[in-house]
């Protein structure tokens, strides 16, 4: 999931974040300045929110009383992620770091686990994709452990609001003082994101295809949820697929009729459109919300559910 740049460790970059610190204690003005700023900023716990899909829970339960940031800025690919030492030192320095284990490897290694709210484990998750196996040593190749599940799990409204309540929960445990409303809140994001859910599993129920043929393999749990058939292209959206790949994934969309091939918006639509030219179809955004789109969480997954109403001519 990761370029195959040369970046410096989690560790590399705590140990230069440390010294930083050390030098700046050396300096009284220095020392009195960060004393100042702890004293104002220590009146909200810091929350620190992996990528986009994250940082919207957080921000809905968390409200005005947790200071929230996010690692991963408008635009990036989330699993493009560099840490540099201030974002290290932040997540160090967080009360709470909100993340998903395998997206960001940089993240993972970053967060201390008492101070990290790993979000699949809120959850049943998933197996990672079904050509997987054959991506892994892609993986290794980067220098990042492989994991056994799919992480995508904010594209199934019912897991996340599973998430909203446990991430309440969380919260409730860092800042006593506000626990119910943080609880409160929790409450009703999950309640919002059951609507969501409603929505999709009621226009999603009579569609002449069920077949939804992606550039990678994210969407396995909305597939999962609603009962459709999600054909990937690829696991990874860094990896280019194989002609092999390729040609079978055509045979399928053949067969089944597809009319419509997902492309993303953070990735380049190159792979889904020369399928597309090969099989008749025609190509629509599919978004997985690894970035922040242009609305927010919720009108982004209506977009998705509009887009997938008419590539399955959904009559709901």
């Amino acid at each position: 999931m990761m370029s195959g740049f040369s970046r410096p460790s989690a560790a590399g970059l705590l140990a230069a974040a440390a010294l930083l610190a050390t030098a700046a204690c050396g300096s009284g003005a220095a020392q009195t300045t960060t004393s100042s700023t702890t004293t104002t900023s220590s009146a909200k716990p810091e929350v620190v929110a992996a990528f986009y899909p994250l940082q919207w829970l957080t921000e809905q339960v968390g409200g005005s009383d947790a200071q929230i940031t996010t690692l991963t800025a408008p635009g990036v690919e989330p699993h493009d992620l560099e840490l540099g030492i201030k974002q290290v030192s932040d997540i160090q320095s967080a009360a709470l770091t909100v993340y998903i284990k395998g997206v960001q490897p940089a993240v993972d290694d970053a967060v201390a686990q008492d101070k990290g709210f790993d979000a699949a484990t809120a959850v049943t998750t998933l197996p990672a994709g079904e050509h997987a196996e054959e991506e892994e040593g892609h993986e290794e190749e980067h220098g990042h452990e492989e994991i056994s599940y799919d992480p995508h799990i904010w594209l199934d409204p019912s897991r996340l609001a599973t998430v909203a309540t446990k991430l309440g929960e969380r919260l409730a445990t860092v800042d006593a003082a506000h626990a119910q409303a943080y609880k409160d809140r929790a409450a009703k994001t999950a309640a919002e994101l059951g609507t969501l859910d409603q929505e999709f599993a009621k226009g999603l129920t009579t569609c002449k295809s069920k077949s939804i043929v992606t550039a990678h393999e994210a969407f396995g749990y909305l597939a999962d949820r609603y009962k459709l058939k999600q054909v990937g292209i690829t696991l990874d959206p860094e990896t280019e697929p194989s002609p092999a790949r390729l040609s079978e994934v055509a045979k399928l969309a053949k067969a089944e009729g597809v009319t419509t091939i997902f492309t993303e918006a953070l990735v380049s639509p190159k792979v889904a459109e020369v399928l597309a030219s090969q099989v008749g179809a025609k190509t629509a955004v599919l978004d997985p919300l690894e970035g922040k789109p242009s609305g927010d969480y919720l009108s982004a997954m209506r977009d998705n559910l509009k887009t997938l109403q008419t590539a399955l001519g959904c009559t709901a």
